[in-house]
């Protein structure tokens, strides 16, 4: 499909720089040089959608500073919509320490005190451009603080009054809340809203404190305005749950360097899914070819360092996939 006819897909919250150390399982203090990715869940999402040939929009806030520039060139290279980002002259750009452990997983420590992101204003956003969207993304981080938590809720309020599909990956950072509880109540407070939501095996046991293993913990999620609930296990692949049938779908195996921006090519590839065809939510055979598709997208991310470039192309993911149907 033609970028220009793709629907268009909307990202909202934050964009930031990750330091990454260039040597990977030894601690932050332990490194001796870092490497600088850009990095925000949402504006990653942004990215895996048009590197997939999709449409898509980043709406954010970054500082005027050498690395916001940066970040927004990084975003129209990737052939993102830039024209909902805001430039703040007073706060700077977030950024992100990242330590990466032998296995691939992460620690995060965080530099935004106050950060551009999070001083967003509802008046600065770019509303025609969120009411053109076919799909709105969000995640948690956007919540933690005013003003831009009510720019979050007012972006999310003209999306859904606009029968605009909405998408939440909470993407807990734990740090960066005040508390777990505050973490909890933050990102549970808006998830009656979203039409889809996608959270981590991790997650569902961090929101439920409960076994993420088990269909009644992960059920409790569930709420009547959900077209679609998906789990993801890793390279296990993932679990999805709609109103009428569940399910999951096997992962891939490849071998992880950096897990960082998985969850979010994973996410970026399925909204792409759902905005070309809606009726993946009552056609269970093409949501598991899609899934499967956001499967190998994920898994390819990790097999390299930093997030956007590691975004795969839609190549890469069908290879990954034809190459173990072969096996």
């Amino acid at each position: 499909m033609a970028n220009s006819e793709s629907p268009l897909i909307v990202a909202f919250g934050e964009m930031l720089i990750d330091f990454v150390p260039d040597t990977a399982g030894v601690s932050l203090a332990e490194s001796t040089g870092f490497l600088k990715a850009p990095g925000g869940a949402p504006a990653n999402v942004a990215c895996a959608i048009t590197k997939l040939g999709g449409k898509s929009a980043f709406v954010g806030k970054v500082g005027d500073d050498e690395f916001g520039h940066m970040l927004i060139n990084i975003l129209k290279k990737n052939g993102v919509n830039a024209e909902g980002v805001c430039v703040d002259t007073h706060a700077r750009t977030a950024l992100a320490f990242v330590t990466l452990r032998k296995d691939g997983e992460r620690e995060f420590m965080f530099y935004r005190n106050p950060s551009a992101d999070m001083l967003l204003k509802d008046s600065e956003l770019n509303m025609p451009l969120i009411k053109q969207a076919k799909i709105f993304h969000y995640g948690s981080i956007s919540l933690i603080s005013e003003p831009c938590r009510s720019a979050h809720m007012a972006a999310m309020k003209a999306a859904k009054d606009a029968g605009i599909m909405l998408s939440y990956d909470p993407n807990v950072r734990l740090p960066l809340w005040p508390s777990a509880d505050a973490a909890r109540e933050g990102i549970k407070s808006i998830w009656n809203q979203a039409d889809f939501i996608k959270v981590s095996d991790d997650e569902v046991h961090f929101l439920t404190q409960g076994d993420a293993e088990k269909e009644d913990v992960v059920l409790s999620l569930w709420h009547d305005n959900l077209k679609l609930l998906v789990i993801t296990d890793g390279e296990k692949g993932c679990r999805y749950y709609t109103k009428k049938f569940k399910g999951k779908v096997t992962g891939f195996s490849v071998k992880a360097v950096d897990t960082t921006g998985a969850g979010d090519a994973f996410v970026g590839s399925f909204l792409l899914s759902m905005a070309k065809d809606m009726s993946i939510f009552e056609d269970e055979t093409k949501l598991k070819e899609a899934l499967s598709f956001s499967n190998a997208c994920g898994a390819i991310c990790t097999t390299q360092k930093g997030a956007i470039p590691a975004l795969p192309t839609q190549c890469a993911a069908l290879e990954l996939i034809s190459k173990s149907k072969s096996k």
